[in-house]
């Protein structure tokens, strides 16, 4: 009641009617039934059931369509005349109230261009009310609700432009409407909302057929959510941090005898109150711890990875890789805040190759470092031990002491002990990493952790290069492999293997070198085997092909490195082909655009970046050791024999058997008579 609700009455009328006028009887029916009812004759339908059902529901829906638009026609004209009275001295409120039902009844008559015009009056009338800390809530909350309406307009009249101009003045009004100081964090919750809200309706009028670009599309603006609900997590987190004492107020100062509110975006324990001055401070004080420890049960980083999420699907939909990646990390590290170290690994490790091929150095660093405390917190020993690596290499920016202290831990775990904690990490997860690291140290599985380097940027360089292109088969196969350690500290490795295409020759080509287990610590830097960081270190190698490999190809197809022991834990840096990891090719350009003049070094050292891989050579037959001469005295005449003298010489230092010697000449002389 008081709603000007229509009732209309369908019968549905199974037995073929007859013509109109012709049956009394339902006409008399139907008479008492409108009388009954309290109907309009107009408002009685019959629906024959028959062959022609289609046409008899079309017929009724423009009937009842022409019933709905005189209804809410009538609504709006009452809304007007309600409106004359008011004055914007007295009833500032009420235009904003009226304005926005007339928009509302325009658009459920379905004449949305009026209902667009009256929505944006009342946006401006909404901006014309005086705002105060008690009041912004609420002006915020019904500025949103137009807002939304406007912009879903303006794209269901294909006119996108005008959507995101009217956003952004939406959000250059109200952006710095901040309200209550003690609840901050319910603005970036608004402003998180807002566009997320525009992100959803420019998706919805994407599916229906708007083109988006790269530099416009959905994903923007869930990232800019995303980014609000940070700043929200943040803003809660201080100032929504009571001790564990405070409890929730009781009573409930959210709740209202009917359960909800009266009007949007005022407070529980304070609707209808239109002044500006607080009548009760400690209500208000107790309402805002209220909304304080329930911001605080909000689990932020669920909501920040699925604004997340949207966006990354958006970037990846409209081809924007490195805004796809720079999301991916972004959500690989608020897993990590919500302690799923699992998928924040995963997503960091599936952004670590992009970051890496492009150079970013400073942005790899910072993501391998949450990585690394990851691989920690999960007492993942592969995945910590690779991390280690990469970060003690040249392409780490961190700080020495950060660098010594990664190298540390890296020598602690080859000598089956506990790594110390990564810094910045959370106790409780850290209390359990370290029992999860106890039972790693205890179990006697598998301690040889091969990593493949040609992917990554470890602490150290290789490279190998044949002497020559080719070589005769009787003459040894000589070549080098140079190595430059990256890191802080001498190291100590125990053994160097160069695997071939035809492993028959990799049992001459490994340089072992048994140490104590304290050297790894305090390597003698006159070992073999110790690398010195920066200084590039040769080790020469040779072997005698086989007969049967003449013209074939001897490839070297992979260079092993171990550090540790192989009868404890040790780790193995294999470079495939001839060595080179994920920066070297980048470096190699631009060391060959370089005009900076190399400074002379001792004769036993070269400069790294003036090294070549060459990972293959040739085996080709050996030079025949006899010398040959022939001697003759031309002219040679015709139907004569003339004679040749033929000279072999042997040098070989044993006797040649079974020698065969044959004589051609070659074709197509032609004699002269």
């Amino acid at each position: 009641q008081g709603r000007n609700t229509k009732v209309a009455v369908v019968l549905i009328q199974k037995k073929t009617p007859l013509p109109p006028g012709e049956d009394v009887i339902a006409s008399e029916r139907a008479a008492a039934l409108c009388n009954a009812c309290d109907l309009s004759g107009k408002s009685l339908f019959v629906l024959p059931h028959t062959d022609h059902l289609v046409g008899y529901i079309i017929r009724l829906e423009n009937a009842f369509y022409e019933h709905a638009q005189t209804y809410y026609y009538t609504e709006i004209r009452r809304v007007k005349s309600h409106k004359e009275y008011l004055n914007k001295t007295t009833h500032q409120l009420l235009f904003v109230r009226h304005q926005f039902k007339i928009a509302f009844f325009s658009e459920l008559k379905q004449d949305t261009l009026n209902a667009l015009k009256n929505y944006k009056t009342a946006f401006n009338l909404v901006h014309e009310l005086r705002a105060h800390e008690t009041n912004m809530l609420e002006i915020k909350t019904m500025a949103g609700f137009i807002n939304y309406k406007i912009c879903r307009l303006c794209f269901q009249h294909n006119t996108p432009l005008d959507a995101i101009e009217q956003f952004r003045k939406h959000i250059d009004l109200c952006k710095k409407k901040i309200g209550s100081a003690e609840l901050a964090f319910e603005h970036a919750a608004w402003m998180s909302k807002q566009f997320q809200a525009f992100g959803d309706l420019f998706d919805e009028a994407i599916k229906l057929g708007l083109t988006a670009i790269q530099t416009q599309n959905p994903g923007f603006y869930y990232q800019q959510a995303a980014y609000y609900a940070q700043e929200r997590k943040q803003l809660a987190s201080g100032l929504c941090d009571h001790e564990s004492s405070v409890i929730y107020p009781n009573p409930d100062p959210l709740e209202t005898p009917t359960g909800t509110l009266d009007f949007y975006g005022q407070r529980p324990w304070r609707q209808g109150i239109l002044s500006f001055d607080l009548n009760d401070p400690e209500k208000e004080k107790v309402g805002i711890l209220a909304l304080q420890l329930k911001e605080k049960k909000v689990l932020h980083s669920e909501l920040i990875i699925t604004l997340l999420s949207n966006a990354v699907t958006q970037f990846k939909r409209y081809k924007c890789p490195r805004m796809k990646s720079h999301l991916m990390v972004q959500t690989g590290e608020e897993y990590y805040y919500a302690k799923d170290y699992t998928k924040a690994l995963k997503l960091l490790d599936y952004v670590l190759c992009d970051y890496r091929s492009e150079g970013w150095w400073t942005l790899l660093t910072s993501i391998l470092s949450t990585a690394l405390k990851c691989s920690y917190l999960m007492a993942q020993i592969k995945d910590y031990i690779t991390y280690s690596s990469e970060l003690l290499g040249r392409a780490s920016t961190l700080k020495e002491d950060q660098k010594s202290r990664i190298e540390k831990n890296l020598i602690k775990i080859l000598m089956n002990e506990n790594p110390d904690p990564e810094s910045d990490c959370d106790a409780a997860s850290v209390k359990a990493a370290q029992k999860l690291w106890a039972d790693r140290v205890s179990l006697a599985g598998n301690n040889i952790f091969t990593i493949e380097v040609q992917d990554f940027v470890p602490f150290v360089q290789c490279k190998t290069k044949f002497l020559a292109p080719s070589f005769h088969v009787d003459v040894p196969i000589q070549f080098d492999v140079y190595l430059k350690a990256d890191c802080l500290h001498p190291l100590q490795f125990s053994k160097l293997c160069v695997n071939f295409s035809n492993q028959e020759y990799n049992q001459y080509c490994v340089m072992e070198e048994n140490y104590p287990k304290c050297h790894i610590l305090e390597p003698s830097t006159q070992g073999t085997l110790c690398l010195i960081p920066g200084k590039t270190k040769k080790f020469p190698f040779k072997f005698v092909a086989k007969t049967e490999d003449v013209g074939k190809k001897i490839e070297i197809t992979s260079v092993d490195l171990i550090l540790g022991s192989e009868s404890g834990r040790c780790v193995i840096l294999k470079w495939h082909g001839g060595g080179g990891d994920a920066a070297a090719s980048r470096e190699a350009v631009l060391a060959a655009r370089s005009f900076k003049r190399r400074s002379k070094l001792p004769d036993n050292e070269v400069h790294w970046n003036s090294l070549t891989i060459q990972a293959s050579t040739m085996i080709i037959s050996r030079m025949p050791n006899i010398s040959v001469q022939l001697s003759h005295e031309p002219p040679a005449l015709m139907n004569e024999m003339y004679c040749l003298t033929v000279t072999i010489e042997s040098h070989e230092k044993t006797v040649a058997k079974d020698v065969k010697l044959t004589a051609g000449l070659k074709p197509g002389i032609h004699y002269v008579t």
